[in-house]
C-alpha cells in the first residue's frame, strides 16, 4: 500500500503517462485508503495537468497528448467528484468562448480542461459566440471573460466584446483574457484586455494572476 505522498505522485505520473485506467485505479485506491478526494484532486490530478501544461508550453507535448491527458484526468475526476464535500468552493468562475465568426475550438477546449484542473469553475460558451453572450456571462457573475480566436479576421471581435462590456457598465467587474494563434501581447494591450495567454499553461497562470 502506498502512502498518500507516493499515491499522489503516482497519480501525477499516470496523468502525464496519458493512462486513464491507471488514473481511475489510483483514485479508487485513494478513496479506499480514506484520503480526502479534494486532496487527490489537487495534489494528483491537477498537478499532473500542470506538468502536462508545462510540457505543452515547452513543445514536448502537442494537442493530441494534451487531449489524451485530459481524458485521463477526467477518468479520475469522475470518481472523485462524487465524494467531494458539499460546498467545496471553486477558486473562481471563468467564461471561455471562441469569438463570433470562428469555429476553431480545440485550443479553447484545452484551456478549459487546464483551468478546471486548477480548481476554477468554467462556463463554456462554445464557439462562434455572439458578443452579447459574453456580456450576458459577465452579467451572470463570471470573474473572467476569456476569448480565443484562430483567425486574424475575427480578432477584432475581441475588442467589440470589451466595448460592449464598457457600454453595459460591466468592464470594472470583470477581467478580460485573450489568446489564440494570431493574438499577441501587443494586440491584447491595444484592445485593453487585462491578460494575454499564448498557450493553455499560460492561461492558467494568467487566470490565477487576475483573480489574486
Amino acid at each position: 500500500m502506498e502512502n498518500s505522498r507516493d499515491l499522489f505522485s503516482l497519480l501525477v505520473d499516470a496523468v502525464v503517462a496519458l493512462d486513464p485506467v491507471r488514473v481511475a485505479q489510483l483514485c479508487q485506491e485513494a478513496l479506499r485508503q480514506g484520503l480526502a478526494p479534494e486532496e487527490a484532486l489537487e495534489k494528483g490530478l491537477a498537478r499532473g495537468m500542470r506538468v502536462v501544461g508545462e510540457k505543452f508550453a515547452a513543445r514536448e507535448f502537442f494537442v493530441p497528448e494534451v487531449l489524451l491527458a485530459s481524458k485521463a484526468m477526467y477518468a479520475g475526476f469522475d470518481i472523485l467528484k462524487e465524494q467531494l464535500p458539499r460546498g467545496t468552493r471553486s477558486r473562481g468562475r471563468v467564461a471561455l468562448g471562441v469569438v463570433q465568426g470562428d469555429i476553431h475550438d480545440i485550443g479553447k477546449n484545452i484551456v478549459k480542461v487546464m483551468v478546471q484542473a486548477a480548481g476554477f469553475e468554467v462556463v463554456d460558451l462554445g464557439r462562434n459566440v455572439p458578443i452579447e453572450r459574453f456580456v450576458t456571462a459577465a452579467e451572470e457573475g463570471v470573474q473572467i471573460v476569456g476569448m480565443s480566436s484562430l483567425m486574424t479576421t475575427t480578432m477584432p471581435n475581441m475588442a467589440k466584446v470589451i466595448e460592449a462590456l464598457k457600454k453595459q457598465g460591466l468592464r470594472e467587474r470583470v477581467k478580460v483574457l485573450v489568446g489564440g494563434a494570431p493574438v499577441t501581447r501587443l494586440f491584447a494591450e491595444r484592445i485593453g484586455a487585462d491578460g494575454y495567454a499564448p498557450d493553455a499553461h499560460s492561461a492558467v497562470v494568467e487566470v490565477e494572476r487576475l483573480l489574486k
